[in-house]
């Protein structure tokens, strides 16, 4: 009874794991438009912003932050991801595998799926924390790593099922379901910043100014919080989603494209979500703080039902949902590169039960800055090899897809370029204190060279690719 359920749930879902998307399948920007304004418009959303006012941001530095890192960001997926993706209509992990070997993308696609999981994890927990509302249940604070209480796990594990459930369906109920709730969430925060700045007593522009310097970002970190100067803001929006743009994950993605130019459609998501939605809940939060002065507690969907009451919280949920329902899609696809003969609906179930377990570690919400960073940073040095070999193989003389071509299941090149560029970013980091929202710049650049040189060398066209 319950095969036939599954059965029914996904039967004649075909995502193309390993070969083309063909032109049939291919979806228009609507599509697009409210898969991106839904899963930047999200549970993250209601963790970032607080974060930064917590981290004592300027309100300068944030609204001029966010205009130029947005901006790059979008230009990163549209000048970058989308034509690759547009042309080649490949999942990335497949796409990397022709180009690193199976050998080498078994441990990609192991890291990728792990970091999408605590990802996914993170937003099961701060969809729970609006769910717990109306049952008093205990929230986590800004220290806490370990579950307080059995109905907080509950609470999270029958979350991650339901989203769970949404995502074995593939990209077309994912998208769907964006479609439905992102434009009720972008109101949502629209009317979060309204009202929360009204609770603050602003009634002109004047007060807007003054406020929005003094009492929301006033440039203060909280005990315990460090610094954030414009630059922190500029690479950290820029950077936020490195994996998805720079690092290729969103070829997964935009292989459905019918134009490569609808990676520019980020815009929508990215403005409405890492822009007015991150403002709206720094607002949230400062109404939160004032009311609740020396609180520890940190629960996106408390801070949202305080001003916005059910319509807060349900948004909450619905945001969480929103991100973690794209994110396990990826991370199923992932492992599905590791295992190609078990359905991807089944692996994608998998990943939503490790995903629900991670959930219920109030840690990931807490370190959410940090944990986006570094997952970013660990997939990056990937997408770079994937850029260099579809812009460069050609131009500096080396063969493009090298272990396919070479039939071996291993790139030395590939796997060197990954291992050598982390390595490099950890001395960065380390030894001249570079903080990790700055690494991924100077360590992609650090990527594609490692990669092109190793490649002329392994792989030249004019010489024998043998292995």
């Amino acid at each position: 009874m319950r095969n036939r359920f599954f059965k029914k749930i996904v039967g004649g879902t075909n995502e193309y794991e390993r070969t083309p998307v063909p032109a049939e399948s291919l979806k228009g920007g609507k599509s697009f438009l409210g898969m991106y304004a839904g899963e930047h418009t999200a549970g993250t959303e209601f963790v970032i912003g607080p974060l930064f006012v917590a981290h004592g941001v300027t309100a300068g530095d944030l609204v001029f932050g966010l205009l130029i890192g947005n901006l790059l960001a979008v230009l990163s997926w549209g000048l970058i991801t989308g034509p690759i993706a547009a042309t080649k209509r490949l999942t990335l992990y497949y796409q990397l595998e022709r180009i690193v070997g199976k050998n080498v993308v078994i441990w990609y696609n192991l890291v990728n799926a792990l970091m999408f999981c605590f990802l996914a994890g993170s937003m099961i927990a701060v969809s729970a924390t609006a769910v717990g509302i109306p049952f008093d249940l205990e929230m986590p604070t800004l220290t806490d790593w370990l579950p307080r209480t059995p109905g907080w796990i509950v609470t999270v594990l029958l979350m991650g099922a339901v989203i769970t459930l949404v995502a074995i369906q593939g990209y077309n109920q994912v998208s769907k379901f964006a479609n439905v709730m992102s434009p009720w969430m972008i109101l949502v925060f629209f009317a979060a910043a309204i009202v929360g700045l009204a609770q603050l007593g602003v009634g002109s522009f004047e007060s807007l100014i003054s406020i929005s310097q003094e009492v929301i970002w006033n440039g203060v970190p909280l005990a315990g919080m460090s610094k954030f100067t414009i630059w922190h803001i500029i690479f950290f929006s820029w950077f936020c989603n490195m994996a998805m743009h720079i690092g290729m994950s969103d070829l997964t993605i935009l292989r459905y494209a019918k134009s490569w130019k609808y990676g520019f459609y980020t815009f929508v998501g990215v403005y409405l979500g890492h822009f007015v939605a991150w403002i709206a809940s720094g607002i949230l939060y400062a109404v939160f703080l004032q009311a609740n002065s020396g609180s520890q507690e940190f629960a996106p969907g408390q801070i949202a039902f305080q001003t916005l009451g059910i319509a807060g919280a349900v948004c909450v949920v619905i945001a969480g949902w929103t991100t973690a329902n794209p994110t396990i899609y990826r991370a199923g696809l992932a492992l599905q590169g590791i295992f190609p003969k078990i359905p991807t609906w089944k692996i994608t179930a998998i990943v939503g039960a490790i995903t629900s377990i991670a959930a219920c570690f109030p840690a990931l919400v807490m370190k959410l800055l940090d944990f986006v960073a570094l997952y970013g940073l660990l997939l990056m040095p990937m997408g770079a090899v994937i850029f260099a070999d579809f812009y460069f193989s050609k131009r500096m003389g080396f063969q493009s897809e090298g272990a396919l071509n070479a039939k071996s299941d291993f790139s030395l090149p590939a796997l060197l370029s990954w291992l050598l560029t982390l390595g490099f970013c950890l001395v960065l980091n380390f030894y001249y204190g570079v903080e990790i929202f700055f690494l991924g710049l100077p360590g992609w650049f650090v990527a594609v060279a490692i990669f092109v040189v190793l490649s002329k060398v392994k792989y030249p066209l004019t010489k024998s690719l043998a292995v």
